[in-house]
């Protein structure tokens, strides 16, 4: 099924896309014919069950996957036909992630993990430290830029994690259960802040989710059942 939302201008194209999976001799089909578009400045969440495929379509959006069939172009670039190399390279411009379990380095300092990302640019140290520190200040944890993981409560290491998402000012934010591991006080306060990104910033947020009180964030939910994506209003 396809979702025509904003498909004219729309910065992310997913068009007739499918996915399967190879387990021995087995065809597991995850993603069956599916299209969706996201314009540029909107809060998708992405909803559905256990092996949906939610997961699966961020990662095509992301370009850490391929399709089977079909294309994935983001502002107006066919990733699905970039090489390997191509493909890192426009992964590094253009999208930010944010896990749900944060994928810190523990060995380092917040503002060093958030400045990871900048280590496969060309900018100075110089320029990277101001980089790293505008996101940190965005997220709100300026005072804790020196404070390794382990120091930090959950929640200020999901903000960590989305400062080094944001550090090189993507064009894309993907989310994967940015939420699920935090509890609801700590899950608020991160949802506040990816809406002030995409209110005040302008950015362009895809989140997976199964949690309705997180998908009542965005602007726009979409859901997945057995790799066929359905709509429904905004809560």
């Amino acid at each position: 099924m396809s979702d025509n939302t904003g498909n004219k201008d729309a910065l992310v194209r997913v068009e007739g896309v499918e996915k399967v999976f190879h387990r021995g001799s087995e065809e597991i089909h995850v993603l069956s014919n599916l299209s969706l578009y996201v314009p540029s400045g909107e809060f998708v969440a992405l909803m559905g069950p256990s092996g949906s495929g939610k997961s699966t379509l961020l990662n095509l959006i992301g370009g850490l996957d391929r399709p089977t069939r079909g294309t994935v172009s983001i502002a107006g670039d066919r990733i699905d036909a970039l090489s390997d190399r191509q493909l890192a390279a426009w992964r590094a411009r253009h999208v930010g992630f944010v896990f749900q379990l944060y994928n810190l380095m523990p060995v380092l300092t917040a503002e060093r993990n958030v400045e990871l990302p900048l280590l496969l640019t060309h900018l100075s140290k110089a320029e990277r430290q101001k980089h790293v520190a505008a996101a940190l200040a965005m997220v709100g944890l300026s005072h804790r830029a020196k404070h390794y993981p382990r120091t930090l409560s959950g929640g200020e290491q999901q903000r960590v994690g989305i400062a080094r998402g944001i550090v090189t000012d993507p064009t894309l934010l993907l989310c994967d259960e940015p939420t699920g591991d935090l509890d609801r006080k700590a899950g608020d306060e991160i949802l506040n802040l990816l809406q002030a990104l995409n209110r005040e910033h302008g950015k362009t947020i895809i989140m997976v989710t199964h949690d309705p009180h997180a998908s009542a964030r965005a602007a726009r939910t979409v859901h997945l059942t057995k790799g066929q994506l359905t709509t429904e209003p905004a809560k």
